[in-house]
């Protein structure tokens, strides 16, 4: 397990995010990448800024962070990082569509996969560190990192791990509208908290259909590509709405049609190339928490709202559904 230690209490943090901040959840970022430690293509780039990163997220108002769990290791990975930066952040638990042959490889098979992940949910919820259960869901974009028949299985069998553990879900969905509704709307009724469809990036009509079954839909620069994505983001209900950064992916770039409206958004630390990376600095290409000011800001601008009534609705969501050590949660 890589070393988390506790951040320095005096980061350098840059003037540009000293203002006042609204508040925000971060309901899919992905920490445990080995980017976040400087690591790229498992080669060591620059030193590693894990904390500079978290504390960067602190500093844009980030209040709470859940950490996604793409498979059984990284799941532990993220309750390892919950259990490190306790109040900030949160786990998810789960196994990702296209890791579901993993279940198929696993040394155990999948029923010792399977009762893996149910061990580490449940534990790590009792001890308030995961939250969801998820990565979990449908991919046919991705048919050559797992076919469809493995996913269809494994993830009915883990919407039934998530009603035995009664975590929310974390769900995914690419090209599967249909059989990924079918899957869920059998099992919704015994979770009462649903979950999130998140990084959605389907039609008007697919975010209707999972709004009606009682979800919420996540948003980040993935969702916001084209005029197409922006139509479907206007008419998310403020009450459905969470949003997120899926950093170190999913960053607002420039060819984007949401670029358009980053006009007046907070300002951002200086980005570099990571060869040319020192302490303060983010990194070109590698999106983090500290960027979800600019989500909730082109969501505001695209639904000619404020950005504080924005913020506000999808923090309180994110609260709602997930708990994130809310008192009022806690007994939930």
């Amino acid at each position: 397990m890589t070393n988390t230690a506790q951040p320095p209490q005096q980061p350098e943090i840059p003037d540009v995010l000293s203002e006042k901040k609204l508040r925000y959840v971060d309901i899919g970022i992905n920490l445990g990448d080995p980017i976040f430690r400087g690591v790229y293509h498992e080669k060591q780039a620059h030193d590693d800024d894990f904390h500079d990163v978290v504390q960067r997220a602190v500093e844009a108002g980030c209040e709470k962070m859940m950490v996604t769990g793409s498979d059984l290791k990284e799941s532990e990975h993220a309750v390892q990082i919950a259990v490190e930066n306790p109040g900030l952040c949160y786990a998810t638990v789960g196994v990702h569509p296209c890791s579901a042959k993993q279940f198929d490889t696993h040394a155990g098979g999948p029923a010792a996969l399977l009762s893996a992940l149910e061990d580490l949910a449940i534990r790590a919820k009792a001890s308030g560190h995961a939250v969801a259960f998820g990565e979990i869901g449908l991919d046919y974009d991705r048919l050559f990192l797992t076919p469809k028949e493995p996913q269809l299985k494994y993830f009915e069998a883990q919407l039934d791990l998530a009603v035995k553990v009664q975590l929310p879900l974390f769900l995914h969905s690419r090209a599967a509208s249909e059989d990924f509704e079918r899957l869920l709307g059998a099992r919704l009724p015994e979770l009462p908290k649903r979950g999130l469809v998140h990084s959605f990036t389907g039609t008007i009509e697919e975010m209707q259909r999972l709004v009606a079954l009682g979800l919420d839909i996540g948003v980040n620069g993935c969702s916001m590509k084209s005029e197409d994505n922006l139509a479907v983001v206007k008419e998310i209900p403020l009450e459905r709405l969470q949003i997120e950064t899926d950093g170190p992916w999913c960053e607002i770039r420039p060819s984007h049609a949401s670029a358009k409206f980053l006009a007046g958004a907070p300002p951002m630390p200086k980005a570099v190339k990571k060869e040319k990376w020192a302490k303060g600095l983010m990194v070109k290409g590698r999106n983090e928490p500290a960027t979800i000011p600019l989500v909730a800001h082109v969501i505001a601008k695209v639904k000619g709202v404020p950005v504080e009534e924005v913020a506000e609705a999808a923090y309180n969501n994110s609260i709602r559904m997930f708990g994130l050590g809310s008192m009022e949660n806690a007994s939930s």
